[in-house]
């Protein structure tokens, strides 16, 4: 990837505001205002794109180690990096697990050797994710991954005393146990979301509940031992009231939607299309338009990809065979400007905090989710928010093409990232080979 010293964006709309120009040099943003001038500067003429600070995912798969067929981190940061994202967090369900130091530091030598984002692994929090003795959650915090976040995501940490107990010991160092809230009980078999069209099809329902009562368990613990509990891919109108009754309390609690959920309801199901297969389930319409509200009103922190990559054999078959999980790195902007722009309900400006400096907190990431002001970091993405287009997995830097979008037209283009002021995408197209800095 070329070293670029200086480049000067002409008439960027940062945050959505009115056009300015931003000159990026060493790394930083190094002045913003009107009329700028820089000699041997590479000019971009932004024609009023939004700049919003570089994006940051808290829930990414990027499958490296053990299942390369589908994710590597090189093809997944690659997918982050056209999907506006200058860091991501790679979830620790690979094979083997990131459950010790060692595996979470070969994650995030691999990103940093790549350069087309950050890295930030998630260790698991119980030895091979099976919840029953807790991952050596300290030497992965204490590694050169400084792991803050340790999820058992695709399972549920469904044993409270070690939900309890992990929660008790990420506390000392500032961590977070961020829950994949699924009562596994309740769900087993479960093929789609329970309800009307559950019934109707004669698939094995996946109630509400389930999410519900660990989410509800969940609060109450962290509120008990004083500690931090994220809920990942929040995804009913219930989980959204105990999470605002939660908050309301003043405990230290915070929660993400992934793009699919803000958008698709189980009524797709019908098609049987295994592209509509997920964990959690896509669900009802009543309940999408609560999870549109609550990020916007914030009871909902963040949104989060959950970008989970799969082979076309793991998807291309009957429904119950099928894979859950959908690719979303590469459309989650276009989905939330299609879900929340552009239906009024966010501005710009709380894009940027729902989708960067939000989950940058979250994790505890230094040096993303910062203003675009002189002096930070120039982690930075450049949208054209005017543009419309169809969806076509084929033009994905991922190596896998699960999209529930494909052929659907959504607005929003990237057309430039920034990586500490090195570009990894130039007019929508990503920048060769990168490198540690």
């Amino acid at each position: 990837m070329t070293e670029q010293n200086k480049t000067l964006l002409r008439g960027a709309r940062i945050l959505g505001g009115e056009p300015q120009d931003v000159l990026i040099e060493g790394g930083t943003v190094a002045e913003i205002g009107q009329g700028l001038r820089a000699a041997d500067a590479e000019v971009v003429e932004t024609g009023g794109a939004v700049l919003l600070p570089g994006l940051v995912d808290l829930h990414t798969h990027l499958r490296e180690p053990g299942r390369e067929d589908s994710e590597t981190v090189l093809t997944g940061t690659r997918a982050a990096a056209k999907g506006g994202y200058t860091a991501v967090h790679a979830m620790a369900n690979t094979f083997p697990v990131a459950d010790t130091a060692g595996v979470v530091e070969q994650v995030w030598r691999l990103g940093k050797e790549y350069g087309y984002c950050d890295v930030r692994p998630v260790g698991a929090v119980t030895v091979g994710l099976e919840g029953k003795q807790l991952a050596e959650l300290g030497a992965m915090h204490d590694s050169a991954a400084e792991v803050r976040v340790f999820s058992d995501d695709g399972k549920c940490v469904d044993d409270a005393v070690i939900m309890r107990r992990a929660l008790e010991y990420v506390k000392a160092f500032d961590g977070v146990v961020a829950q994949h809230a699924q009562e596994p009980r309740l769900t087993a078999g479960a093929q789609m979301n329970e309800g009307i069209v559950s019934a109707e099809l004669g698939l094995q329902g996946w109630p509400a509940v389930a999410e519900e009562s660990i989410i509800a368990r969940d609060v109450l613990l962290a509120a008990h031992v004083g500690s931090r509990v994220h809920i990942c891919h929040l995804s009913t109108a219930g989980s959204v009231e105990i999470v605002r009754w939660a908050k309301s309390k003043g405990w230290n609690v915070t929660a993400e939607v992934t793009p699919h959920h803000l958008l698709l309801t189980d009524e797709l199901v019908r098609s049987y299309n295994p592209v509509y297969k997920v964990n959690p389930p896509l669900r009802t319409e009543a309940d999408v338009m609560a999870l549109r509200e609550a990020l916007a009103d914030g009871t909902i922190d963040c949104v989060a990809t959950d970008h989970a990559p799969h082979p076309h054999e793991d998807k291309d078959c009957e429904w119950g065979a099928a894979a859950m999980g959908m690719v979303g790195l590469e459309t989650a902007l276009s989905v939330v400007q299609h879900t929340m722009v552009d239906t009024g309900l966010l501005d710009w400006a709380q894009v940027a905090d729902r989708m960067s400096f939000r989950p940058a907190a979250i994790g505890r990431l230094e040096g993303h989710g910062r203003p675009v002001s002189p002096g930070e970091p120039a982690n930075l993405v450049l949208l054209d928010a005017d543009y419309r287009g169809q969806v076509d997995p084929a033009g994905f830097a991922s190596r896998s093409a699960n999209t529930p979008y494909q052929g659907r037209e959504l607005p929003g283009r990237v057309t430039h990232t920034w990586l500490r002021g090195r570009p990894t995408v130039v007019d929508s197209k990503l920048v060769g080979a990168a490198g540690a800095v």
